[in-house]
């Protein structure tokens, strides 16, 4: 839907949510022409992902001013920050048009076309204030205090600052403060080329361990941008691939989740990492890395499997064998322990249409009931000639989060087990691992594309336009931890601060993805 007035964006966007169904607001996109600026909402539906709708609202560059869409879609609160922050479109109606990832005092805006660097940055010191203090001035029975959580804690998943404000031992406000990360991964992609350059900065986004899943997710919307058709070998190949890195980041959600709730790091965290560390030696026969893979290549995979093959196989099958019997000492060890249980039953409790609203996806969106899964319902690579579950919990809180991830290690498991038998058994002279891509990519100018896969934290997605030259002139990721993570605030009011931290471990964020 183009051109929608700027004044009007609520008038289009509640009819698309109430009467068309379009309840997920997956990404927000801000980027500038010569002549206008334009925000893009990317509507979906959790009840079937494949019908998409974007909203076009254009502003003009003398008046970079837009309604927001906060009213309608709670996500679009951080989505539309961080469109003026990085693109300098301000929205008018907003709870709180600042800075997201950049500090208040930056100057200009670097995803805008005059930005030219060269601005003194000057960051200053300034003393935290407690949001509450009006609130409370002159009433002498509260007891309100701002706590730094962060951005050095331990527990907060890497440099994450949390603006905490306590009433007693109460969380009665809460703010994640985000963009200690930010590493302007979108400029970088926006200066490489399609064919060869952007493909290594994947990895790097979620960088603990979905690095296959993160590549595919900039394959797929370059291929369907391009044409480009992928050998059916070849998907089974990334299909494998992209599974391996779930459990292996699943694995990590386990451990740093039950470091968070016991702080015992000998028994439980190291069993997962014992268990993450064989996926690892997997990927790395693979790949030649153990975190950066740089394995996927538009049209297909870097190279074909090691040989040889039979002892990768093996390999792969002993593993897959043993996890049954590593995950019931899991259970035994965690999900079975009365003090996990105190800790994560009924705590973080994150309603379905709150989640919808803030464009939760992933673990988080299904440990809500919130039946989501772009393997399944917008197919792509070989899922959905295979046999497996999507995995659901209905208990909308960190227990749940928790029981999701290790079904879902499950689930992958018999995913790899299948592309094992497929492989096996693959002629030899049919395992065409790429198909014929022209050296250098040129899409035709002003074609735009939205694509997202199921990232290990849920919907990860690209836009990109094209301006018909080998880069693209807009790249956006869309990340599934910084939609996430928002709905922190919505967990942790009213509770206490070791659940607040139990509920952010639940969230099995990392950084890196959030920041960009």
């Amino acid at each position: 839907i183009r051109d929608v007035y700027k004044r009007q964006v609520q008038d289009a966007l509640f009819p698309l949510r109430d009467e068309a169904g379009f309840d997920h607001c997956s990404s927000v996109t801000a980027q500038e022409y010569d002549d206008r600026y334009e925000s893009i909402y990317h509507l979906k539906k959790y009840d079937d992902p494949t019908q998409e709708v974007s909203v076009v609202v254009p502003t003009p560059k003398d008046d970079p001013v837009s309604q927001t869409a906060e009213p309608v879609y709670r996500t679009a609160d951080w989505h539309e920050r961080e469109a003026y922050d990085l693109v300098g479109i301000d929205y008018e109606g907003h709870p709180d048009m600042r800075r997201i990832l950049l500090p208040e005092t930056w100057q200009g805006h670097p995803l805008s076309q005059d930005f030219s660097g060269e601005e003194p940055q000057v960051v200053t010191l300034r003393e935290h204030a407690n949001p509450l203090q009006e609130d409370h001035r002159g009433q002498d029975d509260t007891d309100t205090m701002f706590l730094n959580i962060g951005p050095h804690h331990p527990a907060t998943h890497g440099v994450l600052h949390i603006e905490t404000v306590l009433d007693g031992e109460q969380v009665a406000d809460l703010d994640p403060d985000i963009g200690y990360l930010h590493r302007c991964e979108e400029q970088m992609c926006q200066q490489g080329t399609y064919r060869h350059q952007i493909m290594p900065y994947p990895d790097r986004w979620d960088y603990i361990s979905a690095g296959i899943l993160n590549e595919w997710a900039y394959a797929r919307a370059a291929e369907d941008m391009a044409d480009i058709e992928v050998p059916e070998y070849a998907q089974v190949v990334r299909t494998m691939s992209a599974e391996l890195c779930r459990i292996a980041s699943h694995m990590l959600a386990l451990a740093t989740f039950a470091l968070d709730i016991y702080g015992d790091f000998t028994a439980i965290f190291m069993y997962a990492i014992r268990d993450r560390e064989v996926v690892q030696d997997i990927l790395e026969d693979l790949t030649g890395q153990r975190l950066m893979f740089n394995y996927l290549r538009l049209g297909g995979v870097a190279w074909d499997l090691p040989e040889p093959r039979e002892e990768f196989f093996e390999k792969i099958r002993d593993f897959v064998d043993e996890l049954p019997e590593r995950l019931g000492e899991y259970h035994d060890m965690i999900t079975s322990n009365e003090i996990l249980q105190m800790r994560t039953v009924d705590t973080g409790v994150l309603p379905p249409e709150e989640a919808k609203s803030y464009g939760a996806t992933g673990p988080v969106a299904r440990g809500s009931g919130i039946d989501y899964d772009l393997r399944r319902d917008d197919p792509y690579g070989y899922y959905d000639q295979l046999d497996w579950d999507v995995v659901t919990e209905d208990g909308c809180d960190n227990f749940a989060r928790l029981l999701c991830r290790m079904r879902e290690v499950e689930q992958s498991a018999r995913i790899i087990e299948q592309c094992v038998d497929l492989l096996e058994d693959w002629p030899e002279d049919e395992r065409e691992i790429q198909s014929n891509v022209p050296r250098t990519l040129r899409p035709d100018p002003d074609t735009e594309i939205y694509r997202a896969v199921e990232g290990a934290k849920g919907e990860l997605g690209i836009y990109m336009r094209s301006d018909g030259t080998d880069k693209p002139a807009r790249f956006k990721i869309r990340s599934p931890c910084f939609s996430n993570l928002q709905t922190l605030p919505v967990m942790s009011e009213g509770e206490y601060i070791p659940d607040m931290i139990a509920s952010l471990g639940s969230l099995d964020i990392v950084l890196g993805e959030v920041d960009r």
